[in-house]
């Protein structure tokens, strides 16, 4: 059926992919990727043979228009990230709100993302919590570090490992080194790992510790101190 499947894939383990996502991949006529090189391994290991295209967030706005397009004419099409589910601080919500204003049905598959097993298993509240995936780099980072300084509810961060021990340092700066953290790398893969204390002994671990892989940072709210 023409419409645009949203499609998560695993974020580290191959074997989290789900039978629907597999069954979807499968049908679609084409499959918009992130990196195809990335995609086009994780297609060979489940047997698929499809056509790729490139979508990410260098070409998506000029892309668009003419993806929705081809949907409306009778294409079926999956959008997936290089791991996890499209949309979540990777490429997606442009395309899903063309589609939308165009009329095309979006269907959107559940299914891995790295921050709900490191919220899960950091031990901090989860009935209510903040998404703040990857912080800006430059303008707007500093007051909006000073904003989340008093946010009662947990608190889930993305960072990559060469800037991981800085946004540490800055989230001990404005929240005292004493907040609780818990700071999970490489979730489901073979060096999966969780650190848990406070922000001033994780950055000192993660200092001493080159830091590997992609971390997700789970912060205690000011209701958890």
């Amino acid at each position: 059926m023409p419409k645009l499947y949203i499609v998560p894939t695993p974020i580290g383990n191959l074997d989290d992919i789900t039978l629907r996502a597999v069954k979807t991949l499968a049908a679609v006529d084409v499959v918009l990727a992130e990196d195809t090189r990335t995609t086009g391994f994780l297609l060979r290991h489940l047997g698929l043979d499809k056509r790729l295209w490139a979508h990410h967030k260098f070409n998506e706005h000029a892309a668009v228009q003419t993806i929705a397009a081809r949907i409306e004419a009778g294409e079926s099409v999956a959008l997936v990230s290089d791991a996890g589910t499209p949309g979540i601080s990777d490429p997606g919500f442009l395309l899903v709100r063309t589609c939308i204003e165009a009329g095309v049905e979006v269907e959107t598959l559940p299914g891995a993302t790295a921050f709900v097993p490191a919220l899960i298993q950091s031990g901090f509240p989860s009935d209510r919590f903040c998404f703040e995936g990857f912080l800006p780099q430059k303008k707007g980072r500093s007051r909006r570090l000073q904003q989340l300084a008093h946010e009662e509810r947990t608190m889930i961060f993305y960072e990559s490992p060469y800037r991981v021990v800085k946004l540490l340092g800055q989230l001990a700066e404005v929240m005292g080194g004493e907040r609780p953290v818990s700071v999970s790398r490489e979730l489901t893969k073979k060096f999966e790992e969780t650190v848990r204390g406070t922000l001033t002994s994780v950055t000192e671990h993660f200092t001493q510790k080159e830091p590997k892989g992609e971390f997700v940072i789970v912060v205690a709210g000011t209701r958890s101190v």
